[in-house]
């Protein structure tokens, strides 16, 4: 399934399991840096669902930051709330997956 085509009901329910996890990554003044992808992809890759935290950014950077985070990965920003964003994608192989939608 692609991240593009996630219902409504399934944000809803990862967002839900989202409200659970503690931020796996925080974005800070250094930015998106080639780490922070590297590190951001390993994380998906072995959960699924991912949440971050925005140092420092105000609004519209945050904006811009998960924009890029998703056109550079991949991954679909299922919700954002404050400081935080959570970004899920499916892992391809089905006996892999963490979560079931």
């Amino acid at each position: 399934m692609e991240n593009s085509s996630l219902t409504g009901a399934q944000k809803t329910r990862l967002r839900g399991l989202g409200q659970t996890l503690e931020p796996a990554l925080k974005v800070g003044k250094a930015g998106l840096a080639p780490a922070f992808f590297r590190e951001f992809a390993r994380l998906v890759e072995a959960r699924e669902l991912v949440k971050l935290r925005f140092e420092g950014a105000d609004r519209h950077e945050r904006a811009e930051l998960v924009a890029r985070i998703e056109t550079e990965t991949g991954v679909a920003c299922v919700g954002t709330v404050g400081h935080t964003a959570l970004f899920f994608r499916q892992h391809p192989e089905p006996k892999d997956r963490v979560i079931a939608l």
